[in-house]
């Protein structure tokens, strides 16, 4: 599949930090897999072996987790924005706050969205959903298909969630904000989004065992827009108090790379985005909540082309996986770090050998974010 690449590797805009391995923190809530065992229409999403990515990459077995339907929606989100709806709904209730149908208001890129959409028509529960320019328009009727009030900003994702914001401080207490990015005085809720984004992780970890791999993975690479799915990622593996712990490798857009921008300076910052297929990663501030978790607990971050991303779809289409261009940002990512000069100490860096296993999130199929078809792809291809 390298043939599928660029053909010219680039200096690839990465950072490669020692010490993450070593650091730790408490797991999340064991009761948020239980709660979504229960929820009808939910199973496992597959966790799909591609031995020839992995020979590739030239590393000993390689893993998709896919999450092109989770939930009955084409994306992870559904983990998230339902386990914090149901916190949500609870708490009001037992405060004496539940006085009838509660909007629930939202920014998004466009599967968060649609993720809060849903879990509120299924609830009886009202919707209104912000979202920026650049998100294309059939995931913007697919929030609306929910029965969603959707508004679309004449702006970036960070104008999005500030509307959103004062739209639901405006209509309490009757509409409630289930954003999945933090700042201060705004965490509780984000909080419980990253939450229910740990049943991915757990699924991770039985069927890899199940695959007879119960030692767990030695890199996982995982696409990050604000990094509430990352602070998952970091806090399910950086929680274990023994055992080996992998590396864990974080990819954004270049238009949007808040995250890589951030763990250069050493502190959280915001950047200016631009275009970029990869809609649902095309954010310019980390969530802080996520940035200790980032700082301290990721070994690797880097940031990919649209073209990188998609090429990485194309090949992961042709081997029966069906990821978006956020999706398919891991293998991206990934791709970029081990090419090119400075590959194989990159590689040495972050333990990888012939034996290793790495696993990819794929957060999105391609219905959550649609493309054009047959990408361009260098060399006449």
């Amino acid at each position: 599949m390298t043939e599928n690449a660029p053909s010219s590797p680039r200096t690839p805009q990465c950072l490669v930090r020692p010490g993450a391995r070593t650091w730790r923190c408490a797991p999340a809530p064991a009761e948020v897999r239980d709660f979504h065992a229960v929820l009808p229409g939910h199973s496992p999403t597959p966790l799909t072996e591609l031995p020839r990515l992995a020979a590739e990459l030239g590393v000993g077995r390689v893993f998709v987790k896919d999450e092109s339907s989770r939930l009955g929606l084409p994306a992870f989100k559904a983990l998230g924005a339902s386990w914090a709806v149901h916190r949500v709904l609870a708490e009001r209730a037992a405060s004496g706050e539940e006085r009838g149908p509660v909007t629930l208001v939202t920014a998004t890129d466009g599967n968060h969205g649609r993720a809060v959409a849903r879990t509120a028509r299924l609830l009886g529960q009202r919707a209104h959903v912000f979202v920026p320019q650049g998100v294309h328009p059939r995931a913007v009727a697919a929030i609306a298909a929910e029965r969603a009030t959707v508004t679309e900003v004449a702006g970036a994702y960070d104008e999005a969630v500030r509307l959103a914001a004062e739209a639901a401080a405006a209509a309490r207490p009757d509409a409630v904000l289930v954003q999945d990015t933090a700042w201060a005085g705004y965490e509780r809720i984000p909080g419980l989004i990253v939450e229910g984004y740990s049943t991915l992780c757990a699924e991770i970890d039985e069927q890899l065992t199940e695959g007879g791999h119960a030692a767990g993975p030695d890199l996982v690479a995982v696409p990050v827009g604000v990094g509430s799915l990352a602070q998952a990622v970091v806090t399910h593996y950086r929680s274990r108090p023994s055992g080996r712990a992998p590396a864990l490798l974080s990819v954004e857009p270049e238009a949007a790379a808040c995250v890589l921008e951030s763990l250069g300076l050493g502190e959280p910052v915001s950047v200016s985005t631009g275009e970029t297929t990869m809609a649902g990663l095309n954010c310019g501030t980390p969530s802080s909540i996520a940035w200790p978790f980032l700082r301290d607990g990721l070994d690797a971050a880097v940031a990919v082309t649209d073209l990188d991303s998609a090429v990485a779809a194309d090949d992961l289409a042709a081997l029966g996986v069906s990821s978006g261009p956020c999706g398919a940002a891991s293998l991206a990512g990934l791709r970029v770090v081990l090419a090119g000069a400075g590959g194989e100490e990159r590689r040495t860096a972050l333990g990888l050998d012939a034996s290793s296993v790495v696993v990819l999130l794929s957060t999105e199929g391609t219905a959550a974010n649609p493309r054009a078809a047959g990408v361009h792809r260098t060399g006449g291809e």
